[in-house]
């Protein structure tokens, strides 16, 4: 039997048969590491020669590549070259709220962040398969997700939360690890705040009150935008920074939690500042400091 070898396509018909755009198709090619920006074009790579793609010329497009029907974007993010990609307009009409109150949402999350022009992709939202955009005549930057992005319970959490609509992914009886569940029992939250939070400790109340005279704006006890179950003890949205308080060092139930906590924070990279005792004493040269490493003037 004579071997056939399989035809090539330009990216734009690649596209076509994914049901992605022409621009998500070459962001994918780079990200795979098939393709390199040379100024205004774009570069075959020796690993996107290996596989499979090559350059051609034809009179009406000019010099182009073309590549296999086959072709596998094996470092692309994972689940995207098999997905439609779709914008935050799409994530908006699924949650029946608009494309700015959908953009929000994913920023609040800290999927993405506003830039100058636009938004852009953070490495977490990276890591969920956020592929970063230009609009070719506009240059505004924007993000493209994959469809199945609407599926993820912090994001559904979110858009309930906007729409004041139930999740069908979550309930108030949200499962708790056992140290999480122990600890809420254990220490109850007690003390309030000058905004009105009802805080656990008297250190967690002057941390709390610190940032409302700082008119910073912060949640307490704020769910983590992750999979697993877990609860920062504050949260600074304008930096996605997140703080804990670890107050209780010679308790056991609470060096569980602690550890499972810190795992989750260094697992998924997120923002973060610990406080001490030593610290609360002292906020006043302590946290203007070091919320400034993340962007937040305080006074």
């Amino acid at each position: 039997m004579k071997y056939s070898e399989p035809e090539k396509i330009s990216a734009s018909v690649f596209a076509k048969k994914k049901g992605i755009s022409t621009s998500a198709m070459y962001e994918l090619l780079y990200a795979a590491g098939y393709l390199v920006k040379q100024g205004d074009k774009a570069e075959l790579t020796e690993e996107g020669k290996s596989a499979g793609g090559e350059t051609t010329i034809s009179k009406k497009f000019g010099e182009y590549v073309v590549w296999p029907e086959n072709l596998k974007l094996a470092n692309a993010p994972e689940g995207i070259s098999e997905q439609r990609l779709i914008t935050a307009t799409s994530i908006g009409e699924h949650f029946t709220i608009s494309a700015k109150k959908a953009n929000y949402m994913l920023s609040e999350l800290g999927w993405i962040t506003k830039s100058l022009k636009g938004w852009t992709v953070t490495d977490y939202g990276k890591k969920l398969g956020g592929v970063q955009s230009k609009h070719k005549t506009s240059g505004v930057s924007y993000v493209r997700w994959p469809e199945a992005i609407v599926n993820i319970g912090a994001l559904r959490d979110s858009a309930s939360q906007i729409t004041g609509k139930n999740s069908s992914q979550s309930t108030d009886s949200e499962k708790e690890t056992s140290a999480s569940t122990s600890f809420r029992e254990k220490f109850p939250a007690r003390h309030r705040a000058m905004d009105g939070h009802m805080v656990r400790s008297k250190a967690e109340m002057l941390i709390d009150n610190w940032f409302y005279m700082a008119d910073i704006a912060h949640a307490y006890e704020r769910k983590l935008p992750i999979e697993e179950s877990a609860y920062c003890d504050f949260y600074i949205p304008s930096g996605k920074v997140y703080i804990e308080y670890w107050g209780y060092e010679n308790d056991s139930t609470y060096l569980t939690r602690k550890k499972e906590k810190t795992a989750l924070y260094n697992k998924y990279n997120f923002n973060l500042i610990e406080l001490k005792d030593e610290h609360v004493q002292n906020l006043d040269d302590i946290l203007p400091r070091l919320l400034l490493e993340f962007g937040i003037k305080a006074y």
